[in-house]
């Protein structure tokens, strides 16, 4: 079964009521941290060898067998099963009809909507079909709340907007970079938008936010060299053109408020969040460089990147560079 944003925390507080789930997106942290919450909340442990079975890609064949054995010790058991592909179907189509109690728990990233494995798995209507996609905007701002919150941290407002503009896609940086704020505030503490820049802002400089500015900026040197550590670090393409097109709103923003009258410098104080003072110099050489209508054109082709790597067995690396290369080119690369 389908199950949408709204109910995912819900399904997966309860997951022990379904036979299993399957995480699938291009959020490879968020996809292993669903997964280990769902066999932490059934098997009370992530790596208890009676109650908790891990079976990498070489273990797949296990799968029936590992459905059908009982916990030696008691207590429900669960399958933690990785990088799942449509290969796996036939297995656990066969695993599931096997009487168990059981959790399957399956992380397919990178699986196609119309893959079997997931078309199949949306039908079970024991099945919990979870997609974990990069958060952006306001799901992201309510998502780091949240952790600063489990942590009895208190943070002020411009401070989380502002780590919601520099933080990355990839929820396991996310999680990093929230322990690393939390142990600075120890239980208890406040941080404010000083606080948050001290201590990550240069961690901030090396993330896709870094090839973004400076591609729109022009500044291709810098742009390629802090793609090149993103995608080290497996930046996922749909990361990139989202962190594009909250730029480019930004810019559209900017003129907009402008061209009512304000001053490019009472402009770009207006933004929420602010913009990080170490990006004031290459946000104003974007606006000094692209107009309205070169902007649209840039969001259009963001968002047609943004499609084609969607596309199974697109070559997300290579569209990758090649979107920043058009963007530190300027408008003129979207002329049509």
């Amino acid at each position: 079964m389908k199950i949408d944003a709204r109910s995912t925390s819900r399904t997966l507080a309860e997951i022990g009521k379904w036979r299993g789930v399957l995480l699938y997106g291009d959020d490879l942290g968020l996809i292993r941290e669903r997964a280990a919450q769902c066999v932490k909340l059934v098997a009370e442990s992530l790596d208890d060898p009676f109650r908790v079975a891990v079976l990498d890609q070489e273990q797949h064949g296990r799968l029936e067998e590992e459905m059908g054995a009982l916990s030696l010790i008691g207590g429900r058991r669960a399958i933690w099963v990785r990088d799942a592909q449509d290969a796996l179907l036939p297995r656990v189509m066969a695993a599931l009809a096997i009487n168990s109690d059981t959790v399957l728990v399956i992380e397919a990233p990178g699986l196609a909507s119309r893959a079997k494995l997931r078309t199949s798995l949306e039908a079970h209507a024991s099945i919990a079909s979870i997609g974990c996609y990069p958060e952006e905007g306001k799901t992201l701002i309510a998502s780091l709340a949240d952790l600063f919150r489990e942590a009895s941290v208190t943070i002020d407002r411009d401070a989380l907007f502002w780590l919601s503009s520099v933080m990355g896609a990839d929820r396991a940086a996310i999680r990093s970079e929230v322990e690393k704020l939390v142990l600075f505030a120890g239980k208890g503490g406040r941080l404010t938008l000083d606080d948050c820049q001290e201590c990550i802002g240069d961690a901030a400089s090396a993330t896709l936010d870094d090839a973004t500015s400076a591609a729109m900026a022009g500044d291709r040197a810098i742009a390629d060299i802090a793609l090149e550590r993103a995608l080290a670090d497996g930046l996922s393409p749909i990361a990139l053109a989202r962190a594009c097109l909250s730029l480019m709103n930004r810019l559209l923003r900017v003129l907009d408020w402008m061209d009512e009258g304000k001053s490019r410098q009472e402009a770009m104080k207006m933004l929420r969040p602010p913009v990080f003072f170490k990006k004031t110099e290459s946000f104003t050489k974007a606006l000094e460089r692209w107009d309205r209508t070169g902007l649209r054109r840039a969001c259009d082709a963001v968002q047609g990147f943004e499609l084609a790597c969607k596309q199974t067995g697109s070559p997300d690396l290579a569209l990758s560079r090649r979107l920043i290369a058009q963007l530190c080119l300027g408008p003129r690369s979207f002329q049509r």
